[in-house]
């Protein structure tokens, strides 16, 4: 059913331009989860989905990554992706626990928000464990911010009047989403959108490190007889990198990479609607606005700092 909510929501995508079968499979699920009865024979499906079939996704991810491609951006495009993640990482780490909200919670906003949206969100989830409705508002925040940040980052730009490239870095430095950054810099122009996805996916290279410091911290802190705990470098991550290092090595025909980015997209999507499904508003409305207030304070953060990251490198380029 998630595979076939995945290909449903690829098929709205191939006929609406700009828009993503990712977000698009996320509001299938969540529109389903919440207008009708979910059978509770699906719910074995829907969990493998939201696991097995993210996972696989998330390694077939890695072939759109070259390092070759990432390090041409430059050090100080570099030193503007590593400084939007780290400072909105451990500011948003340190805003949860100062609004109280829960620290599984708080850790996977931080993921979210700072690194690649609802991938990283899930990707965190598989090292920490938390509960299916903390998944499910960590992704819906994801998607409300990113989505308004689709049109609110070129109008800004334009306003500050921002040259292409210098717009293209800093709405992949701050947009939470692949698909989100495609669609907002798409709205700039060619130039901008190279730039856009390039850093955007030199924060994605991210995920593997942090995840897996995720696990290691869990390892140390957790106490002994607490349940099972995540390896230090869980296997997905594992094949996460190796595939970027495939990618990189230059090996792979230009088809099969189209194959596996095909292949990636339905995958994320089938996971995706199973996220989706796990997305019940009352229980979001339960969780308060302590997350909502977390949500918009790490995209303020993160706007702000690859904002000034960008001024500072544009100035010295």
């Amino acid at each position: 059913m998630c595979v076939a909510g995945g290909l449903g929501a690829w098929a709205i995508a191939a006929v609406s331009p700009g828009t993503s079968p990712l977000l698009i499979a996320i509001v299938l699920g969540a529109l389903w989860r919440n207008l009708l009865p979910v059978p509770g024979r699906l719910s074995p499906g829907v969990t493998a989905s939201s696991r097995s079939l993210l996972r696989a996704g998330i390694v077939l991810l890695g072939l759109q990554l070259s390092l070759s491609s990432i390090l041409q951006l430059g050090p100080g495009a570099l030193l503007v992706v590593v400084l939007s993640v780290g400072i909105t990482f451990a500011t948003t780490l340190w805003l949860g626990k100062a609004l109280n909200v829960g620290s599984a919670q708080t850790l996977l906003i931080a993921s979210g928000f700072s690194i690649c949206g609802a991938a990283a969100v899930a990707g965190t989830a598989n090292a920490t464990k938390p509960k299916e409705e903390e998944v499910a508002t960590a992704v819906a925040l994801v998607v409300l911010f990113g989505t308004l940040m689709i049109p609110f980052l070129p109008f800004v730009g334009g306003l500050l009047g921002l040259p292409q490239k210098a717009l293209g870095m800093w709405i992949g430095a701050s947009t939470h989403e692949v698909a989100q950054v495609v669609a907002a810099a798409g709205t700039v122009g060619g130039p901008a959108l190279a730039v856009a996805v390039t850093v955007k996916l030199a924060r994605v290279l991210t995920l593997a490190p942090i995840v897996a410091g995720i696990s290691l911290h869990r390892r140390r802190t957790e106490p002994k007889g607490a349940g099972k705990m995540p390896p230090i470098v869980p296997l997905f991550i594992i094949g996460f990198a190796a595939a970027v290092l495939l990618r990189t090595s230059g090996i792979l025909p230009a088809g099969v990479l189209g194959a596996a980015q095909t292949l990636q997209t339905m995958l994320l999507s089938a996971a995706m609607f199973a996220l989706g499904l796990g997305v019940h508003i009352k229980t979001i409305l339960r969780s308060g606005k302590r997350p909502l207030m977390l949500g918009l304070l790490s995209t303020a953060i993160i706007a702000t700092v690859s904002l000034a990251g960008t001024a500072l490198f544009a100035a010295s380029a």
